[in-house]
C-alpha cells in the first residue's frame, strides 16, 4: 500500500464528540462494541481464553443487524463443493478488488467456523432425517452452499444461539449504550472507550471502560440513506469513532444496494422489509409490469447474477419504463412452500397488503451493506495499536467492490475468531488496566441537531444512491458541507439567535456520526471515476482496471480535512501497528 502512515507513537490531539466527562469507569482486558455475529463470537472466544471481557451494545443484545439476516451463511459444506470454488465466486462478485489472500482465508477457515457455530448451539435447517444441512443458492454462487435456519430466519437463529452462549458464560454486558470515543494511553495505545448508557442497565450517563484491546463490531451505516434494510441503530458509529481516533478507512464508496427490497412507496423512509435473495435462489424471477423477465440475457445467471448486476438491471428497467419498482414473481412456489421456506417474508408481505402466493411482489433496490469500513489486516488489527474491527464495520478486503451474497455472516465468524487469537497473544489476562492519558489538546466536532439526520439521508439518497454522477455527488457534497458549516456556526455562536447549538445526546451524536461517514463516502465516490461493482457512475460507465484497480484509503486529519491515498493494487497488505507482532 502506498503512502502507508505508521502507527502513532504518542497521542495526537484528540478529536472527540462533545460529551460530559465520564462519571464512572470499570476495568477489562477487552471491550467488544457490538452484539452481532462478529462481536459476540469475538467476546465468546476472548472470554474462553480467560480474558475479562465486556460487551457494549447500542440496544439489546439481540437487536443488531445479524438477526435481520434472512438468506443464510455461505460455506463450502456441500458434497462436491470446495473452498476454491467459493473463492472463485467471491472474486468474481468483488469485481477485481478483493484481496485474494483474505478471501482464501475466509473460504478455507469458513466451514470449520460454521461447525463451531453449530457446536455453540445454532440449529440449521436439515435436508434429510440423517441431519444433513440443507443448502440453497443465492446470487453469484454457482453451487448450493447457503446454510439457512427457520426457512428465512437464519440471522435470528444465529443471534439466539450466540446470545444464549454469552449469557450462559455470564459475560459482562452493557446494553442500551452508545460508544462515543476511543481512549489512549501516554504512548498512543488503546486504553478503552467512553460510552453513554441510555437510562437502563447498571450505569446511566457517560462512563468509560478501560481496556488495552477494543474490538469494534458496530455493524453498518445504512441509515445514511433514506431507505435501507438496516435497523435504526446502524448509524456508522464504529467507522466515525475510528476516523476521529486517526485510524484508516477504505472502500466506503462501495455500498451494496440489495436488489429486492419490498417497495412501500417512493417516499418510504427508514428500515424497509428485505425479500431475501434466497427467494430467487429457489426459482422466483424478476419481471416488469408487463410480465417480461428483463434479467434474462443480461448475465449468464439471470436473476442470480451478483447483486450489483441485478440492482443495476432493476434500476435500468425502472428508468426505461419510468417506473418506481419492478416485481418478483414467486407465485409458482405455491402456498405450502411460501409458508415453510419463507415464513418471515410471507408475513412481512401480507402485513403490507401483498400476498406473494397470488401476486408478484413489488421490489426496488435499497441500501443494504457496506463493503468498506475500517481498514484491518487479516487478524482484524487496525492501523491503531490495540484497536480491532470485524464484521460490517471493517474492511478486510474480502468483499472488494461488491459483497457476494451470504459471505457477511461468514466473515463475521472467521475474522472474529482471528481477532480473539490476536488479542490473547498480545494482551495477557489480568494485566493492570491501562491508564488513559488526557491529551494536551482536545478538539470537539460540532454537533448536528437531531433533525439534520433526515437532511443527510435525503441528500445521500438523491446524490449517492444506486446511480451516481459528478453532478449528483457534487450536490450531495455541497449539502453535507452546508450542514457542517451550520453546526460549526451554532457551536461558535455565529448562527442566528433562533438557531441554538445542538445538545449532547444520542440523536445528535448519531446525526454527527452519519455526517462523518457520509462525507467520506461522497468524497471517495467522486474520486473513483469509473463504474465497478456496486459503485455505478453514469458519467463514467466503464470499469477502468488501469487506473482504478486499487483502493482509496482515507484518514481524518487533525483539522478535520480528509487525507486520501490509493493502494498499489487490489490487495490490502497486512498492517501491523507499531509494537505488535504479525
Amino acid at each position: 500500500m502506498t503512502g502507508q502512515p505508521s502507527a502513532p507513537t504518542a497521542p495526537r490531539p484528540a478529536i472527540r464528540l462533545p460529551a460530559p466527562a465520564p462519571g464512572w469507569a470499570e476495568p477489562a482486558d477487552v471491550v467488544v462494541v457490538g452484539s452481532g455475529v462478529a462481536g459476540l463470537t469475538a467476546a465468546l472466544r476472548c472470554a474462553a481464553a480467560g480474558l475479562r471481557t465486556v460487551v457494549v451494545t447500542k440496544a439489546r443484545l439481540d437487536d443488531g443487524s445479524t438477526r435481520w439476516a434472512q438468506g443464510g451463511i455461505a460455506a463450502a459444506l456441500g458434497e462436491g463443493d470446495t473452498p476454491e470454488q467459493h473463492l472463485d465466486d467471491t472474486l468474481v462478485a468483488g469485481a477485481g478488488l478483493c484481496d485474494a489472500d483474505a478471501v482464501r482465508l475466509l473460504v478455507t477457515e469458513g466451514p470449520d467456523a460454521v461447525r463451531r457455530l453449530i457446536d455453540t448451539g445454532a440449529v440449521f435447517d436439515k435436508a434429510d432425517a440423517a441431519g444433513t444441512i440443507a443448502l440453497t443458492r443465492e446470487g453469484g454462487h454457482h453451487r448450493r452452499r447457503i446454510a439457512h435456519a427457520g426457512g428465512d430466519a437464519t440471522g435470528a437463529e444465529i443471534s439466539r444461539a450466540l446470545v444464549e452462549a454469552v449469557r450462559a458464560r455470564a459475560i459482562r454486558t452493557v446494553e442500551n449504550a452508545l460508544v462515543l470515543d476511543l481512549l489512549t494511553d501516554a504512548e498512543g495505545r488503546t486504553a478503552g472507550v467512553t460510552l453513554h448508557v441510555m437510562g437502563e442497565g447498571r450505569h446511566d450517563g457517560v462512563g468509560a471502560i478501560h481496556a488495552p484491546a477494543v474490538v469494534l463490531a458496530t455493524g453498518g451505516m445504512g441509515q445514511v440513506f433514506s431507505a435501507t434494510t438496516n435497523p435504526a441503530v446502524s448509524t456508522g458509529d464504529g467507522v466515525a469513532l475510528a476516523l476521529r481516533a486517526g485510524a484508516e478507512v477504505s472502500d466506503l464508496e462501495f455500498v451494496q444496494f440489495h436488489p429486492t427490497v419490498l417497495f412501500l412507496g417512493a417516499d418510504a423512509e427508514g428500515q424497509q422489509p428485505l425479500v431475501s435473495e434466497a427467494v430467487r435462489g429457489e426459482g422466483a424471477y424478476l419481471v416488469d409490469a408487463d410480465g417480461a423477465r428483463f434479467m434474462v440475457g443480461q448475465h449468464e445467471l439471470a436473476e442470480l447474477a451478483p447483486r450489483d448486476i441485478v440492482a443495476k438491471g432493476i434500476t435500468g428497467r425502472m428508468l426505461e419504463q419510468d417506473a418506481e419498482h419492478m416485481y418478483l414473481d414467486g407465485r409458482h412456489f405455491g402456498a405450502e412452500m411460501w409458508a415453510e421456506r419463507f415464513p418471515t417474508i410471507l408475513a412481512a408481505c401480507r402485513a403490507h397488503g401483498i400476498d406473494p402466493v397470488t401476486e408478484p411482489i413489488p421490489v426496488a433496490p435499497a441500501a443494504h451493506y457496506a463493503s468498506g469500513g475500517i481498514r484491518t489486516d487479516r487478524s482484524g488489527r487496525t492501523t491503531l495499536p490495540g484497536l480491532y474491527a470485524c464484521g460490517e464495520t471493517a474492511c478486510t478486503g474480502v468483499h472488494g467492490a461488491n459483497r457476494l451474497a451470504s459471505n457477511s455472516l461468514l466473515e463475521g465468524l472467521v475474522y472474529a475468531e482471528r481477532i480473539a487469537e490476536a488479542i490473547v497473544a498480545a494482551h495477557p489476562a489480568g494485566a493492570p488496566a491501562p491508564v488513559p492519558a488526557e491529551p494536551a489538546r482536545t478538539e470537539t466536532i460540532p454537533l448536528l441537531a437531531p433533525e439534520q439526520r433526515f437532511a443527510i439521508q435525503r441528500a445521500m439518497t438523491r446524490g449517492a444512491g444506486v446511480l451516481r454522477s459528478e453532478a449528483s455527488l457534487a450536490e450531495a457534497a455541497e449539502t453535507l458541507s452546508a450542514l457542517r458549516a451550520q453546526a460549526g456556526d451554532a457551536t461558535a455562536g455565529g448562527a442566528p439567535a433562533e438557531a441554538k447549538p445542538a445538545e449532547p445526546g444520542v440523536e445528535s451524536w448519531e446525526a454527527t456520526n452519519l455526517l462523518c461517514v457520509a462525507r467520506v463516502l461522497v468524497d471517495s465516490a467522486r474520486r473513483r471515476t469509473e463504474t465497478r461493482g456496486c459503485h455505478w457512475r453514469e458519467d463514467h460507465p466503464d470499469r477502468d482496471d488501469i487506473h482504478w484497480r486499487r483502493h482509496l484509503v482515507t484518514r481524518l486529519n487533525q483539522d478535520r480535512t480528509l487525507s486520501v491515498h490509493t493502494t498499489d493494487g487490489a490487495g490490502l497488505p497486512a498492517t501491523v501497528p507499531a509494537g505488535e507482532t504479525p
